[in-house]
């Protein structure tokens, strides 16, 4: 079975191969408070209303939580097998892919109503939508490998853009200049597609079977995750060309660069770890122990913890960035498998497949408040900036 999912805050996507988790013993945890004293320390906890949107993969739709109150509201139906999100930045607008009809669902934030379905190609499950909010990219995996664009003023899609085989991740640079569009395959390459023309450049050999990419927020440089390779490159965006593969841990599926481009890290499933990299130097540090199987890694808005859901463990481990050290690892639901934080900063969010739940962490105590049910198996998650 193959999982995948996007950080749309970042234009950050990936896709996890779930049966190469192996579960092993996680560090420690921390349980959870108990329920009533969780939802009153949760309401103090909160200040900017906010809204998250979980794609429940095999419910067909999408359930809507007000972060405020950490309250479901009703399920909004989109296509067969939603599994990405993601929100334009001014919060009116989630893009909904819908890999099993080919579509994608686009739900006004202010209604929670879903509109007309917008075709794209076969398997859609990336989107990442440009810095000024005018058009959303769709990754459509298929062995023709194509990008289909959305206008978000219409949604209306453009003409497909070919790419390489089997399209997995985007990521769009900060000036919105270049998409990157990475090629998982054993000649592991990724395809630039210039936004102003809509035009694919040559291809950028990278590592065996690539699956996640980031941008450094000062654009510079794409690091690409090789899952088989177990290596990240580095791509000079001003160039297009691939540096030395930087050695990392076995089997890496998901990474997170922190918001002063200093630090990325880099989630190894079957090591068990995480890498940091210093993007000055493109060397790899000691690695961070984690939970069984981490497969997904995110990074709090003021860059102080890098937050890693354990597949294998039904934990996250909350990583200092200042020091590298991991915390007590937070016990969560069964196979967390994305995380998405509110805009201060003050929660994060886990969905939990096989629970069918969502859980909140209070990022000032790493506590984790009462789960929340939604859809079953979810599995995306993006939150209205």
């Amino acid at each position: 079975m193959i999982r995948r999912f996007i950080i749309p805050a970042i234009g950050l996507a990936l896709v996890t191969p779930v049966a190469l988790v192996t579960p092993i013993a996680s560090a420690a945890s921390v349980a959870p408070a108990a329920p009533a004293a969780a939802a009153a320390a949760w309401g103090a906890a909160r200040a900017v209303p906010a809204t998250a949107y979980i794609a429940n993969l095999d419910s067909g739709n999408v359930t809507p939580i007000r972060t405020a109150a950490n309250k479901a509201g009703q399920a909004i139906r989109t296509g067969g097998g939603p599994e990405f999100i993601a929100i334009t930045p001014d919060g009116k607008t989630a893009y909904v892919a819908n890999e099993e009809p080919g579509t994608v669902t686009p739900i006004r934030t202010a209604t929670n109503v879903a509109g007309p379905a917008i075709k794209v190609g076969h398997f859609p499950f990336a989107i990442a939508i440009t810095p000024d909010g005018a058009a959303a990219y769709v990754v459509n995996d298929n062995f023709a490998g194509t990008v289909t664009p959305i206008r978000t003023a219409t949604n209306k899609a453009g003409l497909a853009i070919k790419v390489g085989r089997n399209p997995v991740a985007i990521a769009i640079t900060p000036d919105g200049s270049t998409a990157y569009v990475v090629n998982d395959d054993q000649v592991g390459s990724v395809t630039p597609v210039s936004i102003a023309t809509g035009k694919a450049g040559p291809a950028i050999r990278v590592g065996s079977f690539p699956q996640a990419i980031a941008i450094t927020p000062d654009g510079s440089t794409a690091y690409v995750v090789n899952n088989f390779a177990g290596t990240v490159t580095p791509i000079s965006t001003a160039t297009n060309k691939a540096g030395k593969a930087i050695k990392v841990g076995q089997q890496p599926v998901a990474i997170a660069i922190t918001p002063d481009g200093k630090t990325a890290y880099v989630a190894n499933s079957r090591s068990g770890n995480v890498t940091p990299i210093s993007t000055a130097t493109n060397k790899a540090r000691k690695a961070i122990g984690a939970g069984g199987g981490p497969g997904f890694i995110a990074i709090t808005p003021d860059g102080s913890t890098a937050y890693v859901a354990n597949s294998g463990s039904g934990t996250v481990t909350p990583i200092r960035t200042a020091t590298n050290v991991a915390g007590p690892a937070i016990t969560v639901g069964s196979e967390p498998f994305a995380i998405a934080f509110t805009p201060d900063g003050a929660a994060a969010y886990v969905t939990n497949a096989l629970s069918d739940t969502v859980t909140p962490i209070s990022t000032a105590t790493n506590k984790a408040g009462p789960a929340i049910k939604v859809g079953i198996d979810p599995g995306a998650i993006a939150i209205t900036p």
